[in-house]
């Protein structure tokens, strides 16, 4: 049986007893989830998709039913507490659990809820009479818990790196203690947001009672706080079992919709500890404008809600209720569900090897999957290349996009269970930070070693299709062939997870070739064979370095324009990205979410002052070149963004706007930096003089890529045609203008250029700022606006580490030189490389 029979559906029905709601599922996704046709969606830890029919449901009633302020008496006011009411009573329904017992605060989510518990808690200092109060949290715990601590200055704050079994291990019988009430709290997770890994539940009492670690070591009364986000998206929560004290949720994580709400249980004995020092609209029974008068509002809820609660996103919850429970039949099915598909993804994945027996996977968690009731439905890992060396998640990431798959990676605001897991220490974080690595950022390596991981996450929409694509695609980029599955282990964790749910045994699985299952029989090429690539032939040694094309491209993303002699200017070629396409809610449009951009052939016309665009099927128009006096004054000035960083930018005008609305289907501006407006670069290189100026560019005034380069990989693709999927072999023009620079040059070796600190074309300095990191953008055709998943994946396959292909440059003009320098096509370069 081979990796492809492994990956068929009769496979997985072997591995997984629970799957689909009576097997309507398909018919759920046709009719609810229409707008993920196409797309594999493996990132419902961070959120989950909504389906049609809840925002159906919930327009149709608040289309026909007036929801007035909660805080006035009027009929529509009265409506919309009553509805509100309900809503707080089937929120506590859903948690088994009764307004007798616990409260409903609805907050903007889980991290206000945590905030407000953090705010309210009587902390108490120490003294020399009593040790004060304690927060507690394990490491494997959310940024937004570890956050808290801020909250809590003076007061014992302890991170505890212990497993569960150990708090319950060093259990002590402790007699009750009525004297001592200093309040002490532990944050505990029901869930790790990052493995996946459930928390026993069952110590929320030991720890209450001070039976359990560290609570039996501390006098006092011990609050717990359950941190229940990333458990309730999948898996029932039964407050009836697990008392704690505060459970703070957010509700996207359960429905997809709405965003932006969450909520604070409560538990009504533990609810009249709390303080608050803060009181809005709605949270004062009375007080006293000119004096220190001030009387809580009685009902719990009202007395922590500041302001008035964001009642229309309340009113959504109720048909989220409807909807998950007609859909599914509640959240033990979701878990059967769910669980069913990460365990079938982490048994072919921790089971997949290279061509050479080395595994593919890097796992990251404590158990194998053996229970719904100890694992969520999270895989998370890092692939690994047939040396065991870690393959970076950006580049993962980056090639997940190419098949449409989204996936998250990082550290998943949760450095604790990223520093355990990947072996990080704390003297390692500091150094990675100093290399320029934070969170959210691209930097996966540092010095050979992961800063954080892939994670993969299912919902109660996704279906075993899910789990072959992404299995699949796991195994066309970056397994070497052929792909090898390890038997032993497969068969070792299928009798397993078969024996803790009790489950009667399939027939093992038949992998022929003494484990070795063959999906491929041409071998992957090797990496000195790639290197052989471009080098010895005829383009390797020719006697000079030329600049053969000059491109510039007016409108940010759309296409290229090119020159042969083109003024340099002090933001670079001059007019290049000096315009760019916003959508109606004035956000910037690339290829990556609108391909044909490309097809918008924009050019300049110096003589005439007038930028022309153009595009199949419609009229040309035009737009002045220049920004002047009465265009500035006229026309609307408007902020936008790019790459992060906010740009002035002046409209175009109406006539512009409907032409690029016609072409591209969707409301449309087009914009062009004001001449007023600076934007420096934001990387430095070390040497360089002064500031760098920037028009609309991403990174660098100029991209340089190398054509012996762009021969490489056209060899590659070759090599690869059976990979490519119909994909016909691109030709050399046709790949260049995937890598949109601005300066392509001829007689050097491949990728020579990534070693040039300087160089000079022509007359003009230049510094290399840099390389240039590439995504799936440059699978974008730029003749037809077409997607192919070539040449990210041939480059892919070529460069380890970081996907790179060309080179940012800096122009080095002399200080206080005002002499305009122009390129030319046919210009000589002279490089400077590290090693002269």
């Amino acid at each position: 049986m081979d990796f492809q029979t492994l990956c068929t559906f009769d496979t997985f029905k072997s591995l997984c007893s629970h799957y689909g709601y009576g097997g309507t599922l398909k018919d759920v996704i046709e009719q609810e989830f229409t707008r993920i046709k196409g797309i594999t969606y493996l990132d419902h830890a961070a959120t989950t998709l909504y389906p049609e029919c809840l925002l159906r449901d919930y327009f149709q009633d608040v289309s026909r039913n007036v929801y007035g302020n909660p805080h006035s008496h009027s009929p529509s006011s009265r409506l919309t507490q009553d509805t509100v009411d309900r809503v707080r009573y089937r929120v506590l329904q859903h948690f088994n659990a009764t307004p007798e017992e616990y409260s409903v605060i609805f907050t903007s989510g889980c991290t206000a809820a945590l905030k407000l518990v953090a705010e309210s808690f009587p902390w108490r200092p120490q003294t020399e009479s009593e040790a004060g109060s304690h927060f507690c949290y394990l490491t494997d715990s959310h940024t937004s818990v570890v956050g808290m601590r801020g909250l809590c200055c003076g007061r014992r704050v302890v991170a505890l790196p212990v497993s569960p079994q150990e708090v319950e291990n060093r259990a002590r019988t402790k007699g009750e203690d009525v004297t001592c009430q200093t309040p002490h709290l532990f944050s505990y997770p029901a869930q790790s947001n990052f493995s996946g890994r459930k928390y026993p539940l069952s110590l929320v009492r030991g720890i209450q009672t001070r039976r359990l670690y560290p609570a039996c070591d501390h006098q006092g009364r011990w609050f717990v706080l359950l941190d229940a986000a990333s458990h309730v998206s999948c898996s029932p929560l039964n407050l009836q079992e697990c008392p704690a004290d505060f459970i703070p949720i957010s509700f996207y994580k359960i429905f997809g919709f709405p965003t932006g709400l969450g909520a604070l249980l409560v538990r009504n004995d533990a609810a009249g500890m709390l303080k608050k020092t803060y009181f809005g609209g709605g949270t004062a029974a009375a007080y006293l404008s000119g004096e220190d008068y001030y009387v809580q509002a009685a009902n719990i809820s009202d007395r922590f809600e500041d302001g008035t609660v964001s009642f229309l996103d309340v009113i959504a919850l109720n048909h989220g209720f409807e909807a998950l429970y007609r859909i599914t039949g509640g959240m033990h099915n979701i878990q059967q569900h769910t669980y069913g598909l990460a365990r079938y993804t982490y048994m072919l994945l921790s089971s997949l090897c290279h061509g050479n027996g080395q595994p593919v996977a890097q796992i990251y968690t404590e158990g194998q999957f053996e229970s719904p009731s100890t694992q969520g439905a999270i895989v998370n890992f890092n692939l690994k290349d047939s040396h065991g060396q870690i393959i970076g998640y950006s580049q993962v990431d980056r090639m997940a996009s190419l098949y449409n798959i989204h996936v998250r990676t990082g550290c998943f605001c949760n450095t604790g269970a990223c520093q355990s897991f990947l072996g990080i220490t704390n003297q390692q974080m500091r150094r990675n930070v100093q290399a320029g690595h934070v969170c959210g950022d691209s930097i996966d390596l540092v010095d050979g070693q992961p800063t954080g991981s892939v994670r993969v996450s299912f919902g109660y929409m996704s279906t075993f299709e899910d789990c072959q694509k992404f299995l699949n695609f796991v195994a066309q980029c970056f397994v070497e062939k052929p792909v090898t599955v390890d038997q032993v282990r497969l068969e070792k964790l299928k009798t397993a997870t078969a024996a803790s749910e009790g489950l009667h045994e399939d027939p093992p699985i038949n992998i022929t070739n003494g484990g070795t299952v063959i999906a491929d029989e041409r071998a992957k090429p090797t990496e000195a064979s790639l290197r052989g690539f471009g080098h010895g032939d005829s383009n390797s040694h020719r006697e000079a370095y030329t600049l053969t094309n000059i491109y510039i491209y007016p409108i940010k993303s759309c296409g290229a324009y090119e020159v042969h002699d083109w003024p340099v200017g002090p933001l670079g070629l001059l007019y290049d990205r000096s315009w760019m396409v916003v959508n109606g809610n004035g956000v910037c449009l690339s290829q990556k979410r609108e391909p044909r951009l490309c097809l918008v052939r924009p050019q300049v016309h110096r003589p005439s002052n007038r930028l022309l665009l153009q595009a199949s099927g419609m009229d040309s128009i035009s737009v002045p070149l220049e920004n002047n006096t009465q265009m500035h004054t006229s026309y609307r000035v408007c902020q936008s963004k790019v790459c992060g960083d906010r740009v002035e930018t002046v409209d175009c005008g109406d006539e512009a706007a409907s032409w690029l609305s016609d072409f591209l289907g969707q409301p449309c501006r087009l914009i062009r930096q004001s001449p007023d407006f600076t934007r420096d670069m934001k990387k430095r290189q070390s040497g360089a003089a002064t500031s760098t100026s920037l028009s609309l560019v991403n990174e660098a005034q100029y991209l340089m890529i190398n054509r012996a380069s762009v021969e490489l990989i056209q060899k590659l693709m070759s090599s690869r045609q059976d990979d490519t999927e119909g994909d016909q072999v691109l030709d050399t023009q046709n790949v260049i203008s995937r890598f949109r620079a601005n300066l392509v040059i001829a007689g050097v070796e491949p990728f020579v250029e990534d070693n040039w600190p300087h160089l000079i074309i022509g007359n003009t300095q230049f510094l290399v700022a840099g390389q240039c990191g590439r995504c799936q953008m440059i699978g974008v055709d730029q003749e037809n606006g077409t997607k192919t998943k070539e040449p990210l994946m041939s480059l892919s396959a070529y460069r380890k580490g970081k996907v790179t292909f060309g080179v940012y440059l800096t122009h080095q003009l002399p200080e206080g030189s005002s002499k305009v320098s122009v390129l030319s096509a046919g210009s000589l370069i002279q490089p400077e490389t590290n090693s002269s």
